[in-house]
């Protein structure tokens, strides 16, 4: 008989820190297959990523700038979750001290708290499956790879979105320009080089991908490209995207959402890493490669701004060039495993 009956996980963060915990969750519900997980999510739409998700049962939006603003609001949340009679509440914002508020509506309840590791690199997954450890469960033991589901209508919305842009029987690129923070970005002209380079010598389709704030980088990207892509970029839901991507044969991404989404829909990420460390926040999983400077004397620096003299050096070092030489091995050794498995 499984010992908690009712488990709540509270990261109300971004895309790609939400698709890092799937395998958290995952080995949750294998290891207390009669529990209901919750998922506390910061948004509505990050919330619709996990609508075909089987180890989740529900989720809740803590709206902390919007909906829950207010004191009545967010007592009302809490409300809820005390309501909801958790027995194991495993706190993954620690620093968020409405998050400590909620955890502790949930009591009494057993509490698990996560601790971002501190004078030694692990990745992300690892790091979130320790908080486990105390259940008794081995992170060494647990797959890490992540997971996105789409249901019919979002992949109905990709095969038509290729076949509509006439794709559907092309290698099909995809590429990211945008991040949360622009010094994560690769120059947007050399993703236009790259895309020429992709579709004059390889005859691939090419689609941009990102979020409608990213919209000014998509129409440098499509200024300087010879041929028409097939532009997504603002256009698409969460789920949509994930269906998108897992059509394509590559993507090409700096360290963003959209890197963990293609790893987590099966698709291999070329990611142009700068200055962030890549073994920390880097794709999960075989068949990626991660092109990085690291000759660069300021690398790896976790700075919100760069103050190299040479700006962004560790980001114009990659060149276009240098990633089309990767995504064809890439490429290759994808066809390759292929024939292998047929």
């Amino acid at each position: 008989m499984s010992r908690y009956k009712n488990i709540l996980i509270i990261k109300p963060g971004a895309v790609g820190d939400l698709l890092q915990l799937t395998p958290v969750m995952r080995e949750l519900n294998r290891s207390f297959p009669e529990s209901g997980i919750t998922l506390l999510v910061g948004s509505k739409a990050s919330a619709t990523m996990f609508l075909h998700n089987p180890h989740v049962s529900e989720t809740i939006v803590f709206d902390r700038k919007g909906e829950h603003a207010s004191l009545s609001e967010f007592l009302g949340l809490c409300r809820n979750i005390r309501r909801g009679g958790y027995d194991l509440v495993i706190n993954f914002q620690r620093s968020n001290l409405k998050a400590w508020l909620l955890a502790s509506a949930a009591f009494p309840c057993r509490v698990l708290v996560y601790r971002k590791a501190r004078g030694r690199i692990v990745h992300a997954v690892v790091n979130h499956l320790e908080t486990l450890s105390p259940l008794g469960i081995d992170p060494a033991s647990v797959d890490p790879s992540l997971r996105l589901y789409t249901g019919p209508e979002e992949d109905a919305f990709a095969e038509e979105s290729f076949r509509d842009a006439g794709i559907s029987h092309k290698t099909v690129i995809a590429l990211n320009a945008g991040a949360s923070n622009r010094i994560k970005c690769w120059n947007p002209e050399h993703f236009a080089e790259l895309a020429n380079l992709l579709t004059q010598r390889l005859g691939a389709g090419i689609v941009l991908v990102g979020a409608g704030f990213e919209r000014d980088l998509a129409e440098k990207i499509r200024a300087g490209m010879t041929a028409e892509p097939l532009d997504l970029v603002g256009k698409t839901s969460l789920l949509q995207l994930g269906a998108v991507l897992s059509r394509c044969d590559l993507l090409v991404s700096g360290d963003t959402g959209p890197l963990h989404m293609a790893t987590a829909v099966g698709t291999p990420v070329a990611a142009l890493f700068g200055a962030i460390e890549p073994l920390r926040t880097g794709p999960v999983g075989k068949g990626h490669r991660v092109i990085r400077h690291a000759e660069v004397p300021c690398v790896p620096c976790n700075g919100r701004s760069c103050t190299n003299e040479t700006y962004l050096e560790c980001m114009e070092k990659i060149t276009p060039d240098e990633v089309f030489e990767t995504v064809i091995e890439m490429l290759e050794e994808r066809k390759g495993r292929t024939q292998c498995g047929s």
